[in-house]
């Protein structure tokens, strides 16, 4: 069976795809209205259809087992035409539909009412649809009702998506927080190592000179007297006295 495509197809299924609902499990605030809707107009069943590709999946069904139909398949391929409720008294009696397997067979539909999921960009995403198995009409205040669950229903996948978004951002945030404290761990550490480094005093291996903050070398007596409030002067230790001068003062002992 052919089934219409409606224009900027491309960009009807984009949006909803980005709206995240398609294959979640069941939620009681979709199915409260799929059975309003039931409610309202006298019908045995009713259902939420989202229509992407090549399927209708149904994200909330009351009086009715099937989860999903392929598109050709999807009187609702039709209701999302146009965004006005679309309405078939007795579906067997319409060449488009009188050799559809749902008329044919189970559900055995008859009459169908579905009112157009419109999402804010213009795109029908879908409808709330309510059927029956025996051919009927609704009066003007039941299809003002379901024009109005339709909305209501539309205004619960946009809250679904706004609530993820928001679970989403808080998660990045808590990421982001986390990764801020590891950084600030790391940034401690490098501090503390460098701070290590600089009570470091090098001092050349050779002539003892030392290298001071801004990279010139001096002498130790200059370095102290620079970097601290001490003088120093110069002495000699026990050591060095008797490693430059011991043997002299053997010499001078013999003499």
């Amino acid at each position: 069976m052919n089934y219409p495509i409606p224009e900027n197809e491309a960009e009807r299924i984009n949006t909803l795809r980005g709206y995240g609902i398609l294959d979640t499990h069941p939620e009681e605030r979709f199915d409260d209205l799929t059975r309003l809707a039931a409610s309202i107009c006298g019908t045995p069943s009713s259902f939420i259809s989202l229509v992407d590709e090549d399927r209708q999946w149904f994200k909330s069904k009351t009086g009715i087992e099937l989860c999903q139909t392929s598109r050709a398949d999807a009187i609702c391929a039709h209701a999302i035409m146009s965004p006005e409720v679309f309405v078939l008294p007795d579906a067997s009696q319409d060449p488009r539909f009188a050799s559809n397997p749902l008329v044919l067979g189970e559900p055995f539909v008859r009459f169908y009412a579905g009112a157009p999921l419109t999402a804010p960009n213009g795109h029908h995403l879908g409808a709330l649809c309510v059927i029956d198995r025996v051919p009927r009409q609704l009066r003007p205040d039941q299809l003002e009702g379901l024009r109005i669950l339709s909305r209501q229903v539309m205004a619960q996948v946009i809250l679904g998506k706004n609530l993820n978004d928001l679970k989403s951002a808080l998660n990045q945030r808590d990421q982001l927080e986390q990764d801020m404290e590891k950084l600030i761990l790391d940034l401690q550490d490098a501090s503390a190592m460098i701070q290590t480094l600089k009570d470091l005093l090098p001092i050349c291996r050779s002539c003892k000179k030392v290298r001071d903050d801004r990279g010139y070398w001096e002498r130790v007596e200059a370095y102290v007297a620079n970097a601290t409030s001490i003088s120093a002067t110069s002495s000699i230790c026990p050591d060095c006295l008797e490693g430059r001068f011991g043997d002299m003062r053997i010499v001078e002992a013999k003499a």
